[in-house]
């Protein structure tokens, strides 16, 4: 099992924007691409995405970031687009791109992470908590979940 970050990795570029925009189709394709893209040369800590691969292939992303396209601007920041292949599931292996996600929070100097979803219960088996709900800008809700982390 390896993560791979792209920041770290750039000959990965391609493959995570081409791996991203087949898992989130419903995300606005350029999004990924000009963020993954922004990363490499970016001086910023942020954005950061990541790849998951086992047994040579790639079975799972995330993304860590800003604003998760949520009111909530002043909460960052944001574990986003943790995807494992379905074939995969049910091994806590999005447990691991989480993990790189606090370790890349923490060396950026924030000691919480948060995310957006609609899932009841599966993070909070890893340590979030819910905070509350938030607004997207296609006047859909999500649930707010912080992580504190220690360094």
């Amino acid at each position: 099992m390896k993560i791979i970050s792209v920041k770290e990795n750039p000959a990965y570029k391609d493959i995570a924007i081409n791996y991203l925009q087949s898992k989130w189709p419903s995300v606005y394709p350029v999004m990924y691409e000009d963020s993954i893209n922004h990363c490499i040369d970016s001086p910023s800590s942020f954005p950061q995405w990541y790849l998951l691969e086992k047994d040579d292939q790639i079975i799972g992303c995330a993304g860590l970031i800003t604003n998760d396209f949520i009111s909530r601007m002043d909460l960052y920041p944001w574990v986003c687009a943790v995807y494992i292949d379905e074939t995969q599931r049910g091994n806590f292996y999005s447990s691991l791109l989480l993990e790189k996600a606090k370790e890349d929070t923490v060396k950026a100097g924030f000691n919480k992470l948060y995310l957006s979803t609609e899932h009841i219960g599966f993070y909070e088996k890893l340590g979030f908590k819910y905070i509350g709900q938030g607004y997207h800008p296609w006047e859909d809700e999500s649930r707010i979940y912080e992580i504190e982390i220690k360094a």
